[in-house]
């Protein structure tokens, strides 16, 4: 490891500990090379060094290194928490690329909850999900059935970060932010799920058919009844969408209903 590549450790590490609220981390007194084998041992890493004539006197780590946002068990974290350590998450590659995450909009305590793919070029300079014109259309198809993302609808995506020029997410980048849906839905308790778009619906019913099949159906989420449309950024290339989506979204309007 570089010179560079400690230094960038260290920062990352104490920033880290910052997002997650630990403790100070008094430094007043150490070497440079202290500091470094400081910072390595608390994360379990094996400690660098500038010194070639001195040995590691054990090999010894942590059986518990302090928790990275990489690290954390996401199902024991509050909604704050986990809104928090999502904001410093490095799990996977788009972390090296984004300008924000995309974590959630609208109502935390909201009736329905809307599951979309992943941030475009919009909501990563923004920091929010479905802006643009498909968040336009969106919001139009939410008030078609007497819905609102600022009283009544929570939203969020599959993915948190956006994908380089827009592409698919691929599959270990969905295994990997997965968990922070997972715990989302958890604390925010919808009574129903709307996935929009082809990954969020494959996801959370477990099935494989294209969108076309799996839509028109209502399915179960850990519980919670889940409908599928197309995605309103699709809906917007194809006009002919337009009915089978107004479909879904009378379904959706009846399973409320009927709550």
């Amino acid at each position: 490891m570089t010179e560079k590549d400690r230094s960038e450790e260290v920062a990352r590490f104490l920033r880290q500990r910052e997002e997650l609220g630990a403790g100070d981390l008094f430094m007043d007194g150490l070497t440079r090379d202290e500091a470094l084998a400081l910072v390595a041992h608390r994360r379990g890493a094996a400690v660098p060094t500038n010194r070639g004539a001195e040995q590691a006197t054990s090999t010894e780590t942590e059986t518990a290194p302090f928790p990275t946002p990489d690290t954390l068990d996401l199902s024991a974290l509050d909604y704050d928490a986990l809104r928090q350590a999502a904001m410093g998450c490095q799990r996977c590659r788009l972390a090296r690329e984004r300008c924000n995450v995309v974590f959630s909009d609208g109502n935390p305590t909201a009736r329905l909850m809307v599951v979309g793919e992943a941030p475009g070029a919009n909501e990563d300079r923004t920091g929010v999900p479905f802006v643009g014109q498909a968040g336009k259309l969106l919001d139009l198809m939410l008030a078609s059935i007497d819905l609102s993302r600022r009283d009544s609808v929570y939203i969020c995506n599959v993915i948190k970060c956006r994908p380089p020029g827009n592409r698919d997410p691929m599959q270990d980048e969905i295994e990997l932010c997965s968990p922070y849906l997972k715990r989302q839905i958890e604390l925010v308790a919808p009574e129903v799920i709307l996935a929009v778009g082809t990954f969020s619906a494959k996801l959370l019913t477990g099935a494989t058919k294209p969108l076309g099949r799996l839509r028109g159906k209502i399915y179960s989420y850990e519980g919670v009844p889940l409908i599928v449309t197309y995605h309103p950024a699709a809906l917007l290339r194809n006009r002919g969408w337009t009915r089978p989506a107004w479909d879904d979204l009378q379904l959706l309007r009846q399973v409320l209903d009927d709550r």
